[in-house]
């Protein structure tokens, strides 16, 4: 069945958590060390600076109460992108699907506040699958019929994964990043764009390797999930370079920004130039289901009619998935 993408939104909260500022806490790192471990220069949050300096977030409760952004506001703020460059009205939109390494609440749904926000009367609900929400979201609608869906879909993956990070736990801090995605995708209507070979794996015997607790501090298993991400990202993207590669199009890669080291290892064992390789993890860090539809969205004027983008999550459950995103002329 076909799927169409018509538009991207993202959105960034103001605050930045660079090197220097994790220095100054004091909790035993320093930008060489980072460098040489994840390569992120800095990371936006949704919590006031002096909040983290002051309380290192020793209690996530509290940091929910202390964001200056809620995902209802984050997602409609990425949603109004997306809708502003599919070229449609916000009235057109019949259904809204959002996913989250950390939902705002346990109920409502995220995607019921997000809809709110947008003052939207339509279907909504939540696909949470951590990192991979997003790609998990194109791979249920691929395979559902077209005549039972709206002919616009927005799909929303607001993270805020500051608010459950321990800011005396250096592994931790140095990671992760707030930011929201949006897209507007349709399998009624044809786009330029077309989403070609969904996949979607999962093996949860490795439940318990990556771990966002309610009102608990994230926490994983480092150096296993590393291997597993370069591991499955690897796989994924030979997969798609062998069915969708050909001589005329250029192939790029856009893979879950779990840190830059990570994505370069993949890189080097599928033999990608670095001018197709593009990422916003050093500026912005892990930004969880928002990251690899970001990277996409902050180049959105810069795709021609000759690009393909193997895009490639890998998440907690654990899960792993990808599909092409194949640019074209107006239909």
């Amino acid at each position: 069945m076909s799927l169409w993408l018509h538009g991207l939104g993202h959105f960034h909260p103001e605050n930045e958590i660079t090197n220097r500022f994790l220095t100054d806490l004091d909790i035993g790192t320093n930008q060489e060390w980072i460098e040489e471990r994840v390569g992120i220069d800095a990371r936006r949050t949704v919590l006031p600076l002096d909040y983290i300096r002051e309380t290192r977030n020793a209690d996530p409760a509290q940091a929910m109460e202390a964001a200056l952004y809620t995902h209802a506001e984050t997602g409609r703020r990425a949603a109004e992108m997306a809708i502003e460059r599919a070229g449609i009205a916000k009235s057109d939109i019949g259904m809204l699907i959002a996913g989250s390494c950390s939902p705002d609440m346990m109920s409502p749904a995220d995607a019921c506040t997000v809809a709110a926000a947008l003052e939207l009367e339509v279907p909504s609900f939540d696909i949470n699958s951590a990192c991979t929400s997003f790609h998990v979201a194109l791979y249920m609608l691929s395979m559902m019929r077209p005549e039972g869906l709206p002919e616009y879909i927005l799909v929303v993956t607001p993270e805020s994964l500051t608010t459950a990070v321990d800011y005396s736990d250096r592994a931790a801090a140095v990671l992760w990043g707030d930011g929201t995605a949006a897209a507007v995708v349709s399998t009624r209507v044809p786009s330029r764009i077309e989403i070609l070979g969904n996949s979607l794996e999962s093996s949860p015997a490795g439940h318990d390797k990556v771990i966002v607790p309610s009102f608990g501090h994230f926490w994983q298993e480092g150096r296993t999930v590393q291997m597993f991400a370069i591991k499955k990202t690897t796989r994924i993207l030979r997969s798609l370079r062998k069915e969708y590669e050909t001589p005329d199009r250029d192939l790029h890669f856009v893979g879950h920004q779990a840190n830059l080291r990570m994505l370069e290892a993949v890189c080097r064992q599928c033999d990608i130039e670095e001018s197709r390789h593009h990422h916003n993890v050093v500026n912005y860090g892990n930004t969880g289901s928002a990251g690899a539809p970001g990277v996409i969205s902050m180049r959105w004027n810069e795709w021609t009619d000759r690009d393909d983008v193997a895009v490639i999550g890998v998440g907690s459950g654990l899960s792993w998935s990808g599909h092409v995103l194949r640019f074209g002329g107006t239909p």
